[in-house]
């Protein structure tokens, strides 16, 4: 490690809002040993005493929504009028898949047959490393950290730099609940340490969000080791708006997907075709919500589009943009419209494009940031061809009033989900998954359990 210290710089103005030290090797190899120790006792618990302590973990971090919501704002920049959304999110997918544990974890009974017993038994891996990501960074966690505990496993949290005080509310809600010692552990890890980690043989699973790049570092940290790995890197989801959609639904929907969280979704929408019947219809109405926006401190209530996650980010962002106009792109929005930023700093405005093409870099690199490029289509197999046309596949909308049609296109689609009138949702009750460049690996749904335990098969021969 260069610095034995992390600081975490606030995209709201610059400033240090929180620093840490990194975790030395002894406290690791503390934490890993604690959890082997713990876990060998959990898994003998009954399903119903480790809902009762997961169940208790959430009410405690539900507890401290007023203290959250703003700390959110200052680590990453999401408006304080949204945060507590992501705490109900959180609870949605906990509660969900506490509930559902027991039929999931049950021994699966293939049937009698005369003189022997016979199931298979999911048993849990051991320790679970969760590496999750700054942008949602309770919804992300939670996905794999409560499965994982309620499969009888022991957990592992890495949590992004950006939010490091994300790590230690989980860890403060466990305490309170009063998970047994050893069981959870938030580490403070850089990218040597966590690679060396999941390459000490000491874990059994891996669950990381993130980047593409940040993806192939956990295949080559774990060449070698036999462990599972759960990956769920970024999209660049389109979304389809047929002739007979809901244009005033679709809008209203799409610019929510496009622009919340100043577009920094991994499931965000990024790219849309109209059909051309209904193009210029859209476009405008879909350019007049967009700058309804209110740019600003994320800390004011009346802000409705706080700062990307860094200056960088930013840059990126503004990067593509100048990129598109400058091989003929159109921008709709105006930046003049929203309130006056430096323009070098995290704040951005959003921006909607068109006469762009997938010779764009918008429309085929992940932005991660508040624009979107809108295309005209001809026809659905034309709309079906450019959607696919992308490395990454993690979710795709469909805008039409005709259902057969929205499973028809969705069956050719190369997407983790397909949506039908509505876009950047988990359903806690399908699988979250991606294909291509999106990952591999679930979370969420009975699936997601299939990641975290491993099957056990016994074949009892009792009469001889």
């Amino acid at each position: 490690m260069s610095d034995s210290i992390i600081r975490l710089i606030s995209p709201v103005d610059g400033s240090t809002y929180a620093e840490r030290p990194y975790s030395d090797t002894v406290a690791i190899d503390h934490a890993v040993h604690e959890a082997e120790q713990a876990q060998r006792a959990w898994r003998r618990r009954p399903l119903e005493e480790r809902a009762a302590f997961c169940n208790a973990a959430v009410d405690a971090m539900l507890a401290m929504s007023d203290e959250i919501v703003p700390e959110l704002a200052w680590q990453m920049g999401r408006p304080v009028r949204y945060g507590a959304g992501e705490l109900r999110g959180f609870a949605e997918r906990a509660r969900y898949m506490i509930d559902l544990a027991p039929a999931v974890l049950a021994d699966i009974d293939p049937g009698p047959k005369p003189g022997f017993r016979r199931y298979v038994r999911r048993e849990p891996l051991g320790t679970v490393l969760v590496i999750a990501p700054w942008n949602y960074p309770y919804l992300t966690a939670v996905n794999s950290v409560i499965p994982a505990l309620m499969a009888g496993n022991a957990v592992l949290l890495k949590h992004a730099s950006q939010t490091l005080l994300v790590g230690e509310r989980f860890a403060e809600a466990f305490q309170q609940a009063k998970l047994p010692a050893g069981l959870f552990h938030n580490l403070v890890l850089d990218h040597e340490q966590t690679a060396t980690l999941i390459g000490s043989g000491r874990i059994q699973q891996v669950n990381f969000t993130g980047s593409v790049a940040g993806g192939q570092a956990m295949q080559e940290a774990a060449v070698g080791q036999f462990i599972g790995l759960g990956l769920e890197l970024g999209g660049k989801d389109p979304a389809y708006v047929r002739a007979d959609a809901d244009l005033g639904h679709a809008v209203e929907n799409l610019v929510d997907g496009a622009f919340f969280n100043s577009g920094q979704s991994c499931c965000g929408i990024e790219r849309i075709y109209v059909d051309k019947a209904v193009y210029p219809q859209f476009i405008e109405a879909f350019a007049a919500l967009t700058r309804q926006y209110v740019l600003g401190n994320p800390l004011d209530q009346s802000t409705t589009l706080g700062p990307l996650v860094n200056p960088k980010a930013a840059a990126f962002v503004r990067g593509q943009i100048a990129a598109a106009e400058a091989q003929g792109a159109r921008a709709l929005v105006d930046p003049k419209g929203f309130a006056a930023m430096p323009p070098d700093s995290a704040y951005l405005a959003p921006q909607v494009l068109v006469d762009v093409d997938h010779h764009m870099a918008v429309m085929r690199e992940e932005s991660f940031g508040p624009v979107v490029g809108i295309m005209p289509v001809c026809s659905e197999e034309h709309a079906i061809t450019l959607m696919n046309d992308s490395p990454f596949g993690l979710t795709a909308s469909i805008w039409t009033r005709d259902l057969a049609a929205a499973e028809r296109i969705g069956d050719a689609l190369a997407t983790g989900t397909v949506f039908m009138n509505r876009c950047d949702y988990l359903d806690p009750a399908l699988a979250w998954t991606g294909v291509k460049h999106s990952g591999h690996g679930a979370t969420l749904s009975p699936v997601g359990y299939e990641c975290l335990t491993r099957p056990k098969s016994f074949h009892l021969r009792h009469e001889l």
